[in-house]
């Protein structure tokens, strides 16, 4: 039932609450933001979220145990398409997970779903991640469960009514989905919120070459206003954070809704901020998933070594400190955002994961960059759309030292290194060690003081006018 919830104690036993407590103040914020989207009595709330990774369906999740309660209020939903099988290595997985957790085995018990477990461990049955998401297993994210979901596999019926819309897809498949959404809303009458968690970017060319982010693909595709769209992004892992380690974002957009919308993201182990600047912040997010794959390189071919891995992060941060130079007119503020944000992806972060296991030969290109049991790596797509961008000749500068013009992307040696690796192919991966030690004849430190003593930004790179 939409917005059960089911918190099991030790002994097995029963409670019907949030799981986050104090329903009373978590009541208080569903009704103020219904007040502010015009809900009256016995209007339900709908919430739906789009595409069912591992943030989206934590997302959901999230949501679902916060305000779950309130089913006569909100309405929590979640978007995956049909029919993608669960192999049987997956399936054997899952039922180990299930058997190690026994609140997970007597949910499902109770709700008569044990069996089907049971019967794909042996081969007898071939599970669907829309079926498995249902009992609170993401495909992505096996390893850690969920509550119960309510899943929806048409698109239309999912969002034709829904008042926010929460984006889980990644970039390359936004534009996409929200295209085919546009078609189902030409008859709306009231407009949706929309909060994108995707942190992924496009390069476009013409008619001057500039970032497209996937709140502007959002924007194109539906016509919705970016008033109406926020983006919501931070140092986070899915995983943990569902598990209820500290953590914190920020959602950026209009102040009308990226108050309200805090408060009521907001819980005691995950603190939300608010902020104006959002295509930037949205960059960022993007832009630290290029330097994580290198990381990960680094990290495999040098058997962990602390000192390697200090290098490269001394490196890829002072590229990221420049790039921000060239996109903000204050990148000072972005500076302890972006670096928390690498940080957390450099530990644990499915791009730094996806440099080690190519760079191990566990994975290889021609495999793509969707990954059975981790999803969409952004990172590789950020690669060329960065290099792509900062390549282009109209933003050519005076080089400070060589006194001739360059193209960004030229003070900028390990994206090059990686879109050689990853894009062209002229590299095997390998050659990210052969970038750092060409690269330790420079320090770091000279990037950043150019950065920081000559007059780089460029706000037509985020479409705004010079």
């Amino acid at each position: 039932m939409v917005g059960s919830i089911e918190v099991h104690t030790q002994n097995g036993s029963v409670n019907n609450k949030s799981s986050c407590g104090g329903g009373g103040g978590m009541e208080e914020r569903l009704d103020e933001l219904r007040h502010l989207l015009g809900k009256a009595e016995g209007d339900v709330l709908r919430i739906v979220g789009v595409g069912a990774g591992a943030w989206g369906s934590v997302f959901a999740a999230m949501l679902q145990d916060s305000y779950g309660q309130f089913r006569e209020k909100v309405q929590i939903r979640i978007w995956r398409r049909a029919g993608r099988k669960v192999d049987k290595a997956t399936a054997e997985q899952l039922f180990e997970v299930i058997n190690s957790r026994e609140e997970v085995l007597r949910r499902l018990i109770r709700r008569c779903a044990y069996l089907k477990y049971v019967e794909a461990r042996l081969g007898d049955r071939t599970l669907l991640a829309d079926e498995i998401l249902k009992d609170g297993f993401c495909l992505n994210m096996i390893h850690t469960p969920l509550c119960p979901l309510k899943v929806v596999t048409n698109l239309q019926e999912a969002v034709w009514d829904a008042d926010i819309v929460v984006n889980g897809l990644p970039s390359t498949e936004t534009r996409e989905v929200f295209e085919e959404i546009s078609h189902y809303w030409k008859e709306r009458i009231t407009v949706p919120i929309i909060i994108s968690l995707s942190k992924g970017i496009e390069a476009a060319l013409q008619p001057l070459p500039h970032i497209v982010t996937p709140t502007q693909m959002i924007n194109r595709a539906t016509g919705i206003a970016m008033e109406n769209i926020l983006y919501l992004g931070g140092p986070n892992i899915a995983s943990e954070i569902y598990n209820k380690e500290y953590a914190n974002a920020r959602i950026c957009g209009a102040e009308k809704w990226r108050k309200p919308l805090a408060k009521v993201l907001r819980q005691p182990h995950f603190i939300v901020w608010d902020n104006s600047d959002l295509v930037t912040h949205e960059v960022m997010g993007g832009l630290k998933n290029v330097y994580a794959i290198g990381a990960g390189m680094v990290a495999a071919l040098t058997k962990e070594s602390a000192t390697s891995k200090s290098v490269y992060f001394a490196h890829c941060t002072s590229e990221m400190i420049f790039i921000t130079h060239l996109l903000a007119e204050e990148p000072e503020k972005l500076a302890g955002p972006l670096l928390a944000d690498t940080y957390v992806t450099l530990l644990k972060g499915r791009n730094a994961w996806y440099g080690q296991m190519l760079a191990k030969g566990e994975l290889n290109l021609d495999m793509g960059d969707s990954i059975s049991g981790k999803g969409m790596i952004q990172g590789v797509s950020a690669v060329g759309a960065f290099y792509e961008l900062l390549s282009h000749s109209s933003l050519s500068m005076l080089h400070p030292e060589e006194n001739k013009p360059v193209a960004p992307v030229e003070l900028c040696p390990i994206l090059k290194t990686l879109y050689r690796i990853l894009i062209t192919r002229e590299l095997a991966s390998q050659g990210i060690l052969q970038a750092l030690r060409d690269e330790t004849l420079n320090d770091p430190r000279e990037r950043i003081e150019i950065a920081q003593t000559h007059a780089f930004y460029r706000p037509s790179l985020l479409g705004q006018p010079s």
